[in-house]
């Protein structure tokens, strides 16, 4: 199999089970046809077991990747979360090809935004003002148009050619929800994500955004070489960066209006010699407390407490 990139898993510290229990065997076994459903389609779900040991699960693979790729990612996802989460009841794993998740509580058509992770690479565009004005324009048509996609269902990519004075460059953009969701939530959803990337991490010329519900990623390539300055991480007694403009959403949920999170914690480790990413960890869900790091690229995570 390729290897999967893997990104975070969150893990519930508050609610496990015993081992050799019956929840044990229907989270094995819930896994297990996950892995035989991941090369039929990029999302699947399924129920094992009697109440109070049912187990409820899914994956969703990024739209834009092939079969063998989703299949490959969710065969490792669905291992490596047992070796993280190993007597946990509810746990969500993310790889940048997909994600993993199973829980003792149904969570189908149900909205969730936490736990999320954000990955971005800390490389400046050109014009930042314009590329603001530039992005939010094609992620909120894309958001208000996601809905109407029919060969994968609630997903939307986008491909253009931006020309500007100070130097052209190609934007892909792309949205993706969970098809259990409704409309109405896949809209809320990716503008929660949209927001979250625009607050977390300023304009970077990469980012991507998962939650338990949607995707939302974005590449700019082709750059100009004329050399800019590198921005620095965010100081913790910073104001948050200008947020992007808000895609229209009718009547949104009190979420986005509530107290924004306390200031973040600052982790660092040393660069890895192929490249720098940064990553955020918003750890907005009380319910996966334990974090369990194993991608050797991180620069730093800032997590939301």
């Amino acid at each position: 199999m390729s290897q999967s990139e893997h990104m975070f898993t969150f893990c519930n510290p508050l609610s496990n089970f015993t081992q050799t229990s019956p929840y044990e065997t229907n989270r094995d076994n819930l896994l297990s046809s996950l892995r035989a459903s991941s090369s039929l389609g990029t999302y699947s779900n399924d129920t094992i077991g009697l109440s109070p040991d049912t187990v409820f699960g899914m994956f969703l693979c990024r739209g834009d990747i092939n079969a063998t790729s989703c299949s490959d990612c969710v065969q490792t996802a669905t291992t490596e979360i047992v070796t993280n989460c190993t007597l946990n009841s509810r746990a969500v794993i993310y790889y940048e090809e997909c994600m993993v998740r199973y829980s003792n509580v149904s969570f189908f058509s149900e909205l969730e935004i936490r736990p999320s992770i954000v990955l971005y690479i800390d490389r400046p565009v050109p014009n930042p003002k314009r590329f603001n004005q530039t992005l939010s324009d094609k992620l909120s048509r894309l958001i208000v148009n996601v809905s109407s996609s029919s060969s994968i269902p609630y997903f939307l990519e986008d491909q253009e050619r931006v020309t500007q004075a100070e130097g052209s460059y190609d934007l892909e953009s792309m949205v993706q929800c969970s098809p259990d969701l409704d409309q109405f939530n896949c809209t809320v959803c990716l503008t929660a994500a949209f927001l979250r990337a625009s607050t977390c991490c300023g304009l970077p010329s990469f980012a991507q955004i998962f939650t338990p519900k949607c995707l939302l990623r974005y590449t700019v390539s082709g750059l100009p070489l004329t050399p800019m300055s590198p921005s620095s991480p965010p100081p913790l007694s910073s104001p948050s960066p200008p947020p992007l403009s808000r895609p229209p959403v009718s009547a949104p949920p009190p979420f986005l209006s509530e107290t924004p999170p306390s200031p973040p914690l600052l982790f660092t480790r040393p660069p890895n010699p192929s490249g720098s990413f940064s990553f955020s960890v918003i750890k907005g869900n009380e319910i996966f407390g334990r974090i369990v790091v194993t991608m050797t690229a991180l620069v730093f995570a800032l997590v939301n407490l």
